[in-house]
C-alpha cells in the first residue's frame, strides 16, 4: 500500500483519507489543546488488514508533531495505543489506558 494521504477536515471534525475509492476518517473533538479522538470508521472495501494500523500511526503522527494531547474515546483507537507504548506520550496527564 502507498503512503497515506491524510487530510484534516476542520468543518466535518475528522480525519480523512481515500483509499479504493473509499473514505477512511477518525472523528474528533477538540478542546484547548487536546484532541478527543472518539471514532474509526474504516470501509468495508479496504480490504487490507493492516490499514487501520496504519491510519492510526498516520494521525497520532501528525498530532504528535503538533504537540498535542490526544484522549482516545474510541475503543480501536485506545486499544492501539495500550499496544505502543510510544504513544502513550501523547496522553494528558491523569489518563491512564
Amino acid at each position: 500500500m502507498e503512503n497515506i494521504v491524510l487530510e484534516n477536515n476542520e468543518f466535518l471534525r475528522q480525519f480523512e483519507t481515500k483509499i479504493d475509492n473509499s473514505l477512511a476518517r477518525i472523528e474528533y473533538a477538540e478542546q484547548e489543546r487536546k484532541i478527543f479522538l472518539t471514532k474509526i470508521i474504516i470501509p468495508d472495501t479496504i480490504k487490507d488488514k493492516k490499514f487501520e494500523e496504519k491510519f492510526i500511526r498516520c494521525v497520532l503522527e501528525v498530532l504528535a508533531e503538533r504537540k498535542m494531547k490526544v484522549v482516545p474515546t474510541s475503543p480501536k483507537i485506545a486499544g492501539f495505543v495500550r499496544r505502543n507504548k510510544n504513544y502513550k506520550s501523547l496522553l494528558p496527564v491523569g489518563i491512564k489506558l
